[in-house]
């Protein structure tokens, strides 16, 4: 993960509202009263836009639902060149939630982007754009682009609201319709309708509107493209230019049963259990939040910093003849103590360096990209026999003075250049020469294999796994989750790990890189569901070890208030994120991963079982509307299972106990959550 600016934004607490009755009402008001509250409360969940926090809508829920399309903004420039558009870490976005309404400011070049979603009622959303030239400029236009998936749409017609040419009729979205060699359609509207079997999406402009749907050059795009013009032509700097499109959805809502099958006959790889990040980057705040974590998740994993730059900050002095003096930098001292503390509460360590001492590397150290889009500095090839004494030094001091076996060595994405960057033979060669010397000098501290920035560099550890000399010093392999989510990719990790014969870990676990830049959406529930839901999947596919949350500290967290990204008007709370990791925490120790399946793509499951102690969980992420579900393939020894669920309203909570009858159960799963079944 990289450094970060600090940001201060204040966060209102979403969860956790009380009601106070102070004197008595009549029953059916209260009922009533009581319907509407929990009927409003639902509505944010279930009947509202999901909005990035870069501005993009994904679709609208209905009945929890997700009536799925992709809207963002886009630039064009003059001929349609130099095209800019919304997407996640293309901006610098800032993101507010405020009641119904979700405001988004970021900038498309020179030109000022605020958007502001506001959710009207079930199925209903309104969008309310405005740009600003902060510079005279000139474009071909900017756009309130949508994607409509050809999956859902193709087949239907467009229905056009007072059109002004001659498209004025119904068009039949046929097969192949957009492969034509021109705009399919060019008009000006207030209004269209995408009408098909299964959905309806209707935009309502405010005024009249130029729209057009262009011909994609991807013949196998699987999307629909339309664009509504906002404003086009000469700008002129200060002068803005706003739209608001309403946005109303309906269709078939998949309701059918699920039914999973676990086969309890098959034992995978162990789940050793969740692990945390804790890189102390936060004095004062740092410490509240990581108590509370280490008091109340189960942890086996802790990923802590080695501040190399400021433990041997010149090449020449003996680093650690200056810590015998008591000469230990404070920030190295937090370091090692908070190794320490893991380590005594049995926690496995991983010490990982961000920044390298200048001596070590090639060229002056950088924290950003350069102009070419590189990150971060080569080690000093002239340099290794220094570089492997340094890091040693520092981990047999750890040892010696504060008692901490290290069971892994990283250097954080060094794929990218966070900041020390390598190429993929560079990284094979460090882990023989700097694990050969590690041996050399008593330590049984192996490294991990990648520790790469996310899952789609996967060809940077393909030369150290295709060298057998490399596998004796690999400790693990390890990706970061914040990209490269596909089957296809993740299988390839899984694929690595089994081939050596090495366990998996994701070192840094969650779902956006860029979200310390916009906090607030730490808060939302459709936050917490996706990133849930990765884990889940990465471990269905991938079978790791363990994930290791970035962080359980103030950055990042799983916790609000007490100052956590300046909300000092709340005390410290956890969110539904820390009862997500509770949840995911609980799963008893030594189970293996077991082979489950799920007749519908909404569902996301996991199984972990250990057959001769009885004991199972089973993991299971709702993404769309509440099922029915059937789970066969219990073992008939296990006669009754305990269901969790947290979701926007519930933290953990223990919600039934469900009687295996043939080894088989059925439950209701509720709309958007997450829900665990355990052995009683």
């Amino acid at each position: 993960m990289l450094d970060k600016i600090a940001v201060v934004h204040v966060i209102n607490n979403q969860r956790g509202r009380c009601y106070n009755y102070s004197r008595k009402i009549p029953l059916m008001l209260f009922i009533i009263t009581w319907m509407l509250l929990i009927s409003g409360f639902r509505n944010r969940v279930n009947a509202q836009a999901y909005v990035e926090p870069w501005g993009n809508i994904q679709g609208i829920r209905v009945d929890g639902q997700l009536m799925k399309f992709k809207t963002s903004l886009e630039i064009v420039g003059p001929y349609w060149s130099h095209i800019m558009q919304t997407g996640k870490e293309r901006q610098h976005p800032d993101y507010v939630r405020k009641g119904n309404k979700q405001i988004i400011t970021s900038k498309l070049g020179t030109i000022r982007l605020k958007e502001i979603v506001t959710n009207l009622r079930p199925g209903i959303a309104k969008l309310h754009i405005i740009f600003t030239p902060k510079v005279d400029t000139t474009i071909t236009s900017a756009y309130f682009k949508i994607d409509l998936p050809k999956s859902d749409y193709i087949g239907g017609t467009i229905h056009f609201v007072k059109s002004s040419s001659i498209n004025k009729h119904d068009v039949t979205m046929g097969r192949g319709w957009t492969n034509a060699k021109r705009q399919y359609v060019h008009t000006s509207l207030q209004g269209v309708r995408f009408i098909s079997p299964n959905r309806r999406l209707t935009i309502k402009t405010d005024q009249p509107t130029e729209f057009l749907v262009k011909k994609s050059s991807d013949l196998n795009d699987p999307y629909i493209h339309a664009y509504f013009t906002v404003m086009n032509g000469d700008l002129k700097k200060g002068k803005s230019k706003e739209a608001t499109f309403t946005l109303r959805v309906s269709g078939k809502i998949d309701r059918r049963p699920v039914t999973l099958i676990l086969n309890s006959n098959e034992e995978g790889r162990t789940f050793d259990g969740i692990g945390g990040n804790f890189r102390l980057q936060n004095p004062k705040i740092d410490p509240e939040v990581i108590d509370y974590n280490l008091h109340h998740l189960r942890l086996t994993w802790g990923r802590v910093e080695m501040p190399w730059q400021l433990w041997q900050p010149e090449e020449h002095m003996n680093p650690l003849k200056a810590a015998e003096q008591g000469k230990l930098n404070p920030r190295v001292k937090a370091a090692m103590q908070m190794a320490q503390r893991l380590s005594r509460n049995g926690i496995n360590i991983i010490v990982s360096d961000w920044w390298p001492p200048k001596w070590a590397v090639l060229g002056k150290p950088v924290s950003h990209p350069r102009l070419n889009g590189i990150w971060g500095n080569p080690l000093n090839p002239q340099k290794m026999k220094e570089i492997y004494r340094s890091i040693t030094d520092y981990l047999l001091y750890l040892k010696k003075h504060y008692g901490v076996t290290v069971k892994m060595f990283s250097f954080n994405e060094s794929d990218l250049g966070i900041y020390v960057r390598q190429t993929g033979r560079e990284h094979d060669q460090l882990i023989k020469g700097l694990g050969a010397y590690f041996a050399a000098h008593g330590l049984k501290t192996k490294l991990l294999l990648g520790d790469t920035s996310d899952a789609n560099a996967f060809n940077f550890i393909k030369t150290a796994l295709n060298d057998p000399a490399a596998y004796p010093y690999i400790g693990a392999v390890d990706f970061h989750s914040w990209r490269g989510w596909s089957d296809t990719t993740l299988i390839k990790w899984a694929d690595a790990a089994q081939k050596i014969h090495k366990p998996l870990i994701v070192g840094e676990g969650s779902i956006d890189a860029a979200a310390w830049g916009y906090p607030q959406v730490f808060l939302e529930p459709t936050y917490a569901i996706k990133e849930i839901g990765l884990y889940v999947k990465i471990m269905s596919i991938d079978q790791p070890e363990s994930i290791l949350q970035w962080q359980l500290t103030s950055d990042y967290s799983d916790m609000a208030g007490g100052g956590v990204y300046g909300n000092t008007e709340q005390p410290l709370h956890p969110t539904q994120r820390f009862w997500n990791l509770k949840q995911l925490s609980s799963t008893p120790e030594d189970l293996h991963y077991m082979p489950i399946s799920s007749n519908r793509p909404d569902i996301i499951c996991v199984a972990l079982g250990n057959n001769t102690k009885n004991e199972y969980a089973i993991h299971l992420v709702n993404k769309g509307t509440t099922r029915r579900v059937k789970l066969k393939g219990l073992p008939k020894t296990l006669k009754r299972l305990t269901v969790y669920v947290t979701d926007q309203n519930r933290d953990m909570k223990k919600v039934e106990i469900l009687t295996s009858k043939n080894g088989s159960v059925q439950f209701i799963l509720d709309s958007m959550s997450y829900t665990t079944l355990m052995h009683e």
